[in-house]
């Protein structure tokens, strides 16, 4: 298999969503035999084509297929170890705000809104 021309959303929403019936789904090759040949092509080159496309489309299922079984092999792990999403996520949180809080631009905020705040309560109105 050429992985030069392959592209692979590891992005896709619907990542982490492929149950185990999503598995055993056949793929629709009979849209592309319906389809008129492009022109310029021989009945060999068609054909062979249309091979390629049937291996891969074999390939991307195998592909769904491994990549299901090691998502649910990575929450079983992190389940026996305690980790959650949650709390990876308040992880992430934590660190984030953090990060916030020590940049340049928050600290000069928080300082200029400190004086301000300071010459607002001292004023007479």
């Amino acid at each position: 298999m050429d992985s030069a021309g392959q592209d692979i959303n590891l992005n896709s929403p619907n990542k982490g969503l492929l149950s185990d019936s999503m598995t055993d789904v056949p793929v629709d090759t009979g849209v592309a035999a319906r389809t008129p040949a492009i022109e310029g092509l021989t009945e060999a080159e068609e054909e062979e084509l249309r091979a390629e496309l049937t291996k891969v489309e074999e390939e991307i299922v195998t592909l769904r297929q491994v990549l299901a079984a090691k998502e649910r092999h990575c929450g079983e792990l992190k389940r026996r170890l305690g980790l959650s999403t949650l709390g990876g996520l308040k992880q992430n949180l934590s660190r984030s705000w953090h990060d916030v809080q020590v940049s340049n631009a928050y600290v000069k905020t928080s300082e200029k809104l400190g004086e301000w705040n300071e010459k607002v309560t001292q004023s007479d109105l």
